[in-house]
């Protein structure tokens, strides 16, 4: 368990945006908004993809802002998604930089043939936040996908 102290109105207002921004990103997958959820992120942001959690080899590795779309656009393959955001960590915190973790669970919904499918992935995200113009963005994010179930659905 975890000693609290006091915090400036400053560290909580940080703290606050951060957890907007990781909201912000689901908020975004979940309404195909590609250039917002684009938008979250530093130009020379890292991203990586690791379908696989168990496997140090990612399955992407992308190293700008603009080469996020097409992973973005992946998105587009399902009929409905959601993504519920769980406990997310500041490991460390200055004026302008954070480390943290997110966990999320994300629904995919697949409509082929009339018939509905749906994929839960179990997700975190190791994540460095900059603040950049007074605002903070991702400037790596590293996905990585822990276990998957698929079943039908009514």
């Amino acid at each position: 368990m975890s000693s609290h102290t006091t915090i400036s109105p400053s560290e909580a207002a940080d703290r606050l945006a951060v957890r907007e921004l990781i909201e912000a990103y689901a908020h975004c997958a979940d309404r195909r908004d590609a250039k917002g959820q684009m938008s979250l992120f530093t130009a020379d942001t890292h991203f990586v993809v690791f379908m696989n959690a168990k496997d140090s080899k990612p399955t992407w590795e992308l190293r700008s802002r603009d080469a996020l779309a097409p992973v973005f656009a992946d998105l587009n393959q399902y009929d409905a998604t959601t993504h519920f955001v769980g406990q997310s960590t500041i490991f460390s915190l200055t004026d302008d930089m954070a480390v943290g973790e997110a966990y999320c669970l994300a629904h995919h919904v697949t409509v082929a043939g009339g018939k509905r499918r749906l994929m839960i992935a179990s997700l975190r995200y190791l994540d460095t936040f900059v603040k950049q113009d007074g605002a903070w963005l991702f400037a790596e994010r590293r996905l990585y996908v822990d276990w998957t179930e698929e079943r039908a659905i009514s």
